[in-house]
């Protein structure tokens, strides 16, 4: 269950694009054609697939504070938490480097049409986001790291995707002078935005329908003892009025 709770929240609710706003550069500039806005949503989904689970390891064995204690316990005290930067970005460069020698290879197409944008990601904040939300979260293990790369990964290209679609069918249409462009764009990005705030809704009632019963078994347990308390009491009067009889 907490799987996929984590992995929900982190598409819909926690969506890098409409609840944060990273990666907003190629969300923006990549988005005119949904083949490109594909290739380049594939491409974030595996780069963040591959980066968060590295990354949460990296952060529970070396980058913590008292991480190092496997190598022994003079170790335990080294707190490497200030590489966290360095560390994440040459991860995530490292990937980057991979998607893009992969691509280049298997569809020189895809290569020319994403052009600078793909090597970009290597500095996209929406990829050093997912790890360093991992890190801040304190996800627990490494499954749930893996877990929350690919929703991430998959709300971003839900987010390019619909924007790509969106914009390919407003050419034709009559989009005032002052707005056409990143206008419009913006205005749609900001109602999508609106529409995914409702699926808060999906956790926060659940959240709240346990601290509903949660509050009726404590209302429970404190009339019990009100109740014990008038029962004890009314027995000392009757055995008060029994000893003055």
């Amino acid at each position: 269950m907490e799987h996929v709770e984590l992995f929900f929240k982190s598409i819909f609710i926690d969506n890098m694009v409409f609840a944060t706003f990273l990666g907003m550069c190629s969300y923006l500039a990549v988005s005119k054609k949904v083949s490109t806005a594909v290739g380049l949503g594939a491409a974030v989904i595996f780069v963040l697939a591959i980066t968060v689970p590295l990354n949460w390891l990296l952060d529970q064995y070396i980058l913590q504070p008292g991480a190092l204690s496997w190598l022994g316990a003079e170790y335990a005290s080294y707190d490497l938490s200030f590489l966290s930067f360095i560390m994440f970005i040459a991860t995530i460069a490292t990937m980057v480097q991979l998607v893009e020698i992969v691509v280049e290879k298997f569809s020189p197409s895809l290569y020319n049409s994403l052009g600078i944008f793909l090597p970009l990601i290597a500095v996209n904040c929406a990829i050093l986001g997912g790890s360093l939300f991992m890190q801040s979260r304190e996800i627990a293990t490494l499954g749930l790291a893996l877990n929350y790369g690919i929703g991430s990964g998959i709300g971003w290209f839900l987010a390019i995707l619909a924007i790509a679609a969106i914009r390919e069918k407003i050419r034709y249409s009559s989009v005032p002078p002052a707005l056409r462009g990143l206008g419009i764009t913006f205005i749609i990005t900001g109602l999508m935005a609106i529409g995914f705030m409702s699926f808060g809704g999906m956790l926060t009632g659940g959240d709240e329908g346990a601290k509903k019963e949660e509050k009726a078994a404590s209302i429970e347990v404190i009339e019990e003892e009100i109740n014990k308390e008038e029962a004890t009491t009314k027995s000392d009067l009757e055995l008060a009025q029994n000893t003055n009889k």
